[in-house]
């Protein structure tokens, strides 16, 4: 019996297409674009992303080509890239940021007018649904998180069309696999149920303190060091996961460890109560869309199809860093901020630049990313730390004959 097929099967019942299950997302990324594109192909993807993304597409050995975005959420805006970018692009990559959807019914339409692969990330996204058809099912692969909706903190899925796929893709993952260990299952098991006690015992606040002066953060600010000339010496031996492993394993170390029946057990109880978890979810959406700071991309979609099961709601404010700092004092951490934009972050040398790079980095450096299931005590907490609404400048003209439209379309 292939490894984790269990967990697959449940996910596969779920989404309605063949599963293989990693111990990570990006373990599934990487999978597909190894699967996908072969190593130098140029993929169109967001530039606010997780930087581990970034690296994961380094070490599948392909160039990264930052999209122009939709300042309302982060995710690609397709009608405004260009014609010429469109041609030279080899593959598509959604994010589907915070669990808000990429426009994928229009991605797939020119990923299939060009014969290139569309790739969904939907770690944000587990069940999001577009025209009522799930994330997940719209392009040739889709990689999955557990450590997201569920709180898991380990595990993960890939996604395809066809069994025969799947299997390929499953000896591809078992080649890539690291040996189990029971301190590695210990710690993955012990984990999340760490964080709900800590959150439980209203110890937020002093064990990140804690954290932060003992130095046991691997970031010190939203991005993890680049070490450029470490980073370029790795592309001689790309594609190549080991070589970029130093920056792919960030925040997750055992990301391709090969799980126990400990941890994969402990991920099915979790799973079977995915539905409860995104219930509650769509009910602090909904909270939080009603606030002023919530994006109208939200906003707008709460009203006409309901609050989605969002990983994290995007508010927009002013000050935002200084109001990160403040919200821990209330119990809250403010993670998954992805600032700088990532053709700021790594530079031309290591990823194709955005031609129209000012809505990312608006959107990079006002979005306060909410935990929904927190929706009342963050609520009160911006409250009483008076945060303001941001709102964006107008739209400018983007750098050549290409029609123009609203960022926020």
């Amino acid at each position: 019996m292939p490894y984790g097929s269990r967990l697959a099967a449940t996910m596969t019942r779920r989404l309605g297409r063949e599963c293989v299950y990693t111990p990570s997302a990006r373990l599934a990324l990487y999978l597909a674009l190894r699967r996908w594109c072969r190593p130098g192909a140029r993929v169109l993807m967001s530039p606010v992303n997780d930087d581990v993304i970034l690296f994961v597409v380094l070490a599948a050995g392909l160039r990264p080509v930052q999209a122009p975005v939709s300042m309302w959420d982060g995710n690609i805006d397709p009608a405004a890239v260009l014609e010429s970018t469109w041609r030279n692009v080899d593959a598509v990559l959604t994010t589907n940021l915070y669990g808000l959807p990429d426009r994928v019914v229009e991605l797939r339409r020119r990923c299939e007018e060009l014969g290139i692969p569309l790739l969904e990330d939907a770690a944000h996204a587990i069940g999001t649904h577009v025209d009522g058809q799930p994330i997940g099912t719209f392009g040739k692969a889709a990689a999955f998180s557990l450590s997201k909706h569920v709180a898991a903190m380990a595990g993960g899925f890939l996604a395809v069309e066809d069994a025969r796929t799947r299997r390929e893709l499953e000896l591809l993952r078992d080649d890539l696999l690291e040996p189990a260990r029971l301190r590695t299952d210990l710690a993955a098991a012990l984990r999340p149920l760490a964080r709900s006690a800590v959150r439980g015992l209203h110890l937020v606040r002093p064990a990140w303190r804690t954290m932060q002066r003992l130095g046991l953060l691997e970031r010190d600010d939203f991005r993890m060091p680049l070490h450029a000339p470490r980073l370029a010496r790795s592309a001689r031996e790309a594609p190549s996961l080991k070589a970029y492993e130093p920056w792919v394993r960030v925040d997750l170390h055992d990301f391709r460890s090969r799980h126990g029946t400990l941890v994969r057990g402990q991920l099915g109880i979790r799973m079977a109560g995915l539905d409860a978890n995104l219930a509650r979810r769509r009910a602090g959406a909904a909270m939080l869309s009603g606030t002023a700071w919530a994006s109208p991309a939200l906003r707008d979609r709460a009203t006409h199809e309901g609050p989605p099961p969002v990983f994290r709601v995007p508010l927009l404010v002013h000050d935002r860093d200084a109001l990160v700092e403040r919200l821990v004092n209330h119990g809250v951490i403010a993670g998954y901020i992805y600032d700088p934009p990532l053709d700021d972050y790594a530079g031309p040398e290591f990823t194709e630049p955005s031609p129209a790079p000012s809505a990312a980095r608006w959107f990079a450096s006002h979005v306060l990313p909410a935990d929904p299931l927190l929706a009342r005590r963050i609520t009160a907490a911006l409250t009483k730390e008076q945060a303001t609404t941001a709102h964006p400048p107008l739209v400018t003209p983007l750098p050549d004959s290409t029609p123009q439209t609203p960022l926020g379309h």
